[in-house]
């Protein structure tokens, strides 16, 4: 009789491709042109030093051979890590500051006993002051 054509859903995503086997079970097969790595493309491996001085290098070597184009594209990317450092730098000072005068405001625990001693004397000694007047 008449037979339709069975049409396959295609997932949009990126991700693996699941197959099911008849089972109940179903198989997983990945990207096969990820090469086992991590579909991570918009994230940096190097550290932002490095990538300043990548940049800086290319824009030089694209002004070398007349890109002026390209050396500002590449001049722009280096001003962007430079930007990211100062901002690092800036936190680490700030956060040394800060430790600084945590450790300087720590006073020491004091005994209430004293404490409790000079708030008497104190007391004495104005009700003293007062007499005078």
């Amino acid at each position: 009789m008449f037979q339709g054509k069975r049409y396959r859903h295609r997932s949009k995503s990126r991700g693996p491709i699941r197959h099911s086997n008849g089972n109940g079970h179903s198989r997983m097969r990945t990207n096969s042109f990820s090469n086992g790595q991590r579909n991570n493309h918009f994230r940096p491996t190097q550290s932002a030093e490095k990538l300043l001085e990548k940049y800086n290098t290319l824009a030089k070597e694209a002004m070398s051979s007349g890109d002026k184009t390209l050396s500002e594209n590449y001049l722009q990317h280096a001003d962007h890590f430079m930007r990211i450092i100062d901002d690092k730098n800036r936190n680490r000072i700030q956060s040394k500051s800060d430790d600084q005068t945590i450790k300087e405001n720590k006073t020491l625990p004091q005994n209430p006993i004293l404490v409790e001693d000079q708030n008497t004397e104190d007391k004495q000694d104005q009700s003293i002051e007062d007499k005078k007047e």
